[in-house]
């Protein structure tokens, strides 16, 4: 890994992968944090051991990778102000701030920094997230499996070398936990219309969602695969998926990822002209 990691930034998301570095055996010594508030600073230090600040500019001075973990809003603003600092140190920079494209933050840095952008999910809070990594050419082969090794403290990584993608990555993983709890709604709701008392039809919701999603990851057969094993000619299951069908689910979907895309693209753009 590294010698220092400091995190700009102590939100929910920072929080999950210090805690999955930690569980990683990574020392409380090894990481940083910054927080405005002088209570959230004393807490995460009381919950974790590791050092907490609130000047920017002093943990990044101290770090080999520097994580911005801020807001969209603020990245510029706090990209502007570690510019010199990370000028001078020349740490590699991930940022997980959703949005923000790698020429607008190089920009705000100053100049052309080891910049890697990704995008996890957030199961990463339950150490279940799956991130996307992308890489800008400063990026060598060491600091790529630095990048790599963090992210995969909360779960699963993937690299793609098209920053253009993370917009699709956005609708697929970025927004896709959202897709899945709607859909167990709906299944929960018509459950219960069907005359299931309310906890079971949660229960049974829930546990069918976590046991397909486990055979579909421990499975080589794809989900098209898994989907014809489990659907018997002229059975219950084949009378559901032709209604799921007959009501154009495959259309539904396509557009809502494309709609999620074009709206990541949007909010890209707007951030980037701030």
């Amino acid at each position: 890994m590294t010698n220092h990691i400091a995190f700009i930034g102590a939100g929910n998301m920072a929080c999950a992968l210090i805690g999955g570095l930690l569980a990683d055996g990574i020392a409380p010594d090894r990481l940083i944090a910054t927080d405005l508030s002088i209570e959230k600073c004393a807490s995460l230090h009381d919950a974790t051991g590791i050092r907490t600040l609130q000047d920017n500019r002093e943990a990044a001075a101290m770090a080999d990778v520097v994580v911005l973990a801020v807001k969209p809003q603020v990245v510029r603003q706090v990209a502007e102000e570690l510019a010199e600092t990370i000028r001078k140190r020349q740490p590699l920079v991930i940022s997980i701030a959703a949005g923000i494209r790698c020429d607008s933050l190089q920009a705000w840095l100053g100049g052309a920094v080891a910049l890697v952008r990704s995008m996890p999910n957030t199961p990463a809070l339950i150490q279940s997230a799956a991130s996307v990594l992308y890489a800008t050419p400063q990026v060598d082969a060491s600091q790529r499996e630095k990048a790599e090794s963090l992210l995969r403290a909360v779960g699963l990584t993937q690299w793609v070398e098209d920053e253009a993608l993370m917009d699709a990555v956005t609708a697929l993983s970025g927004s896709g936990p959202a897709y899945f709890f709607l859909v167990m709604e709906a299944m929960e709701d018509a459950a219960k219309m069907l005359g299931l008392p309310d906890e079971t039809a949660r229960l049974l919701t829930l546990q069918t969602a976590f046991g397909a999603a486990r055979m579909a990851l421990e499975s080589s057969d794809s989900s098209a695969i898994l989907r014809n094993k489990v659907t018997s000619p002229g059975g219950t299951t084949e009378r559901a998926v032709a209604v799921l069908e007959e009501g154009h689910i495959r259309t539904l979907f396509q557009r809502a990822l494309a709609a999620a895309r074009d709206r990541s693209i949007e909010i890209s753009t707007d951030l980037g002209a701030r």
